[in-house]
């Protein structure tokens, strides 16, 4: 396991002072730093392994992203993953997996964070900066403390697509705000403001 200095993941945790009582989302699955972390800050947190749930749904047969075109496995996915009230998170963070979705479920995934999400809310996403890519290292994250994240790599994964600050900024078109930290490591660290 490897840890790295993250400024988005500092940003997002003074988002977390704001008031007790926070509603966060974790798409990295369970794990008790992650868990103990957020709750020391009084918040609640609800944690699936994102990333996990789309191998479940659209890996086991056939091509992992043509499968994610299909209406059946896509709305089992959302039962899955993002069946929620609206406005029930005050806080998202969605890591590195929004990269592994192809377009037009990417698009349902973002406006499903953002109706989940209340006004304000923040989301933390990683996205791999390097465009000729063909596959990229995947990990589970762990929140070690406000600026260091403990990485467990996955195995590789080819990306859907790569993304640079201007396709960003279009995914997150309906977030209030979008603001970018680029690592030496090549991830781009995104923080979106609801």
């Amino acid at each position: 396991m490897e840890t790295r200095q993250s400024h988005g993941l500092d940003q997002f945790c003074s988002s977390l002072e704001d008031r007790p009582g926070m509603a966060i989302l974790d798409f990295a699955g369970v794990n008790q730093a992650t868990v103990s972390f957020i709750t020391n800050y009084g918040h609640r947190i609800y944690s699936d392994d994102f990333v996990h749930q789309m191998d479940q749904c659209f890996g086991l047969e056939g091509d992992f992203f043509d499968n994610q075109a299909n209406p059946l496995l896509t709305s089992r996915f959302f039962a899955n993953t993002l069946d929620f009230e609206d406005a029930t998170f005050d806080g998202a963070l969605v890591w590195d997996s929004l990269q592994f979705l192809s377009a037009p479920l990417l698009q349902s995934v973002v406006a499903k964070l953002h109706r989940v999400l209340r006004p304000g809310a923040s989301l933390l996403a990683m996205f791999h900066a390097e465009e000729r890519i063909i596959e990229m290292p995947a990990f589970s994250y762990r929140i070690h403390d406000h600026r260091t994240i403990q990485l467990s790599a996955r195995p590789k994964r080819k990306p859907a697509q790569v993304f640079n600050n201007r396709a960003l900024e279009k995914l997150f078109q309906d977030f209030h705000s979008v603001k970018f930290f680029l690592t030496r490591d090549h991830l781009r660290e995104v923080i979106v403001r609801r």
